[in-house]
């Protein structure tokens, strides 16, 4: 077979490993993690059959920190193993920099991280191999049961396969979901600190200097409501997979709904209810892509008014400079996520005109020509009138620098998913957000799923650079998940996500993606007509009526 990567040509034989095959081309380095091959990730024990394109992936590559990641959780359940047996661990939502991890009726000491620490250097020193084997699914359901992790068996049973790739390392075997480094020494570089709560961060290297690990950076009120959100999984007796198929099974999905829309509805009448209270006049609310944040802005202009006071809505959209007067980047290309794309000197003038009463002219922006039309909409604040203005840099300091402080309380809203696949894989909120993204893209702006994964990485790092450096500075943080979206979300998605080709560039999330809602059982088409017509849901699948007269 022939293994290609760029100009250089191997002719080796069938089954040859993928870092066998690396090697052969000189790609193998000490920090190699796994393989690209046929556009998906190998381990480098993998056989390649059939020949194709290879490519080695390191920590540089998402991939290579998913799977640093994954190899990372690993080594810290098997130390929680030896240190603490027994002990059930769950492994839930980012941090910056890691993962939150808690045990369950443990609060966690300083003397815990410190022998755990050295527990897992010691096991990371020994270099011991990941090996992959292929159980049936009777082995692992019985193997998972016996260890006392049922939620794992529970998502096993229900799982379409009858096979499974299944990791061991030392004396422990698990079921992750995706491919492993070569052996524990790959994964050298970690760090532990205390959380905020019950739990602990797992730290993974820095960017920046992949020698070291990421410092801990407390985030409180992200923190804050991750917790509200895992009291709500308590309230709707959800945390796993399996425990929402089991309720789909029994026929409860509709109730779950129901209870599901009050929760955020209740949620978001508290954040109103502080608006008023403390008098706000502007409301300021950003997010990241697919966080719920326009029909979230409708929402809590509805709540606003069951307050007794009359909010308007406003875009930043709107306030975009015409395309011809953006400063492009040194080569060439422009960054329309960049803070320079507003013209914040004209938003400024135009709120603090409409707070002493004035009419304005709201520009509005084109998005066919990428300029400004000639004529705006005209707006007045009438006395106690709110303004509720959305877009992703409505959080940075500096699109409120000359509006009065006291007059502006702030929103983060993100669709922070507090549902797990099992105990010790999580479902990232990010891999949501895709998906909403994915399925309203192509629903509604005629975008193939191959461009919006394309597109993905690109906004992944202007959500890094404009909008998460500054959710902590908001005063209230709003989390626009649903614990029954995934199901829905999947019924959309699952016939576009086939339909990615292997050439594509983003065929490797799709196929991740894929690998994620095989879990989840489909839904009956009759259960969307539970999904009120102003749940932050509908924004993604249609039927949204929050800006219907």
């Amino acid at each position: 077979m022939k293994i290609v990567s760029g100009r250089h040509t191997v002719t080796l034989p069938e089954g040859t490993a993928a870092g066998e095959a690396l090697s052969a081309l000189g790609l193998l380095r000490p920090d190699t993690l796994a393989a690209m091959f046929g556009g998906l990730s190998v381990d480098l024990a993998a056989p390649l059959e059939g020949g194709g394109e290879i490519a080695p992936i390191t920590l540089r590559d998402e991939e290579g920190r998913r799977i640093y990641e994954r190899s990372l959780r690993f080594v810290a359940l098997l130390a929680l193993r030896r240190r603490m047996p027994g002990q059930r661990v769950r492994i839930e939502h980012s941090v910056h920099g890691g993962v939150l991890i808690r045990l369950p009726g443990r609060e966690v000491e300083q003397a815990d991280l410190d022998g755990l620490g050295e527990e897992m250097r010691r096991i990371t020193a020994a270099r011991l191999p990941f090996t992959q084997e292929i159980w049936d699914r009777e082995r692992a359901i019985a193997y998972f049961a016996a260890d006392g992790q049922e939620d794992k068996a529970a998502l096993l049973r229900t799982r379409p396969y009858d096979w499974f790739r299944v990791y061991r390392c030392g004396e422990m075997a698990e079921y992750f979901y995706g491919v492993m480094a070569p052996d524990t020494g790959s994964v050298p570089v970690f760090g532990l600190a205390k959380a905020e709560g019950d739990g602990f961060a797992l730290l993974l290297p820095s960017e920046a200097d992949p020698a070291r690990a990421e410092t801990y950076l407390s985030r409180p009120k992200h923190m804050a409501v991750f917790a509200q959100s895992g009291r709500w999984c308590g309230i709707l007796g959800v945390t796993n997979v399996a425990d929402l198929t089991a309720l789909q099974r029994g026929g409860g999905l509709r109730e779950f709904i129901r209870v599901n829309e009050v929760l955020h509805d209740l949620a978001m009448g508290e954040i109103a209810e502080r608006i008023v209270a403390e008098d706000r006049r502007v409301v300021l609310v950003a997010g990241p892509s697919s966080s719920g944040k326009t029909t979230f802005a409708g929402r809590m202009a509805v709540q606003l008014r069951v307050k007794g006071r009359r909010a308007w809505r406003l875009s930043l959209d709107d306030y975009y400079l015409d395309r011809d007067a953006i400063p492009r980047e040194p080569d060439g290309t422009l960054d329309l996520e960049h803070l320079r794309t507003l013209d914040l000197e004209r938003f400024q003038a135009d709120v603090n005109r409409l707070l002493r009463g004035e009419e304005v002219e709201i520009p509005r922006f084109s998005f066919v020509t990428g300029r400004r039309e000639k004529q705006g909409q005209p707006l007045r604040l009438g006395e106690g009138e709110i303004l509720i203005v959305e877009g992703i840099h409505a959080l940075n300091p500096a699109l409120s620098a000359s509006i009065p402080q006291e007059a502006i309380h702030r929103i983060f809203v993100s669709a922070l998913t507090c549902l797990n696949l099992d105990d010790h894989n999580r479902i990232r909120t990010t891999d949501v957000r895709l998906l909403r993204r994915i399925v309203r893209d192509n629903r509604f702006r005629g975008t193939s799923p191959e461009e919006t994964l394309a597109m993905w990485p690109s906004v992944r790092q202007g959500e890094e650079k404009w909008i998460f450096p500054f959710q902590e500075q908001a005063d209230s943080v709003f989390n626009t998940a649903l614990h029954y979206e995934l199901p829905v979300l999947g019924h959309f998605a699952r016939g576009l996500l086939r339909a990615v080709p292997p050439e594509a560039e983003g065929y490797l999330a799709s196929r991740r993606l894929m690998k994620l809602l095989h879990y989840l059982q489909d839904i009956d088409e009759r259960i969307l007509d539970e999904i009120p017509p102003l749940s932050l849901l509908r924004e993604f699948i249609g039927g949204c009526t929050i800006d219907e007269v």
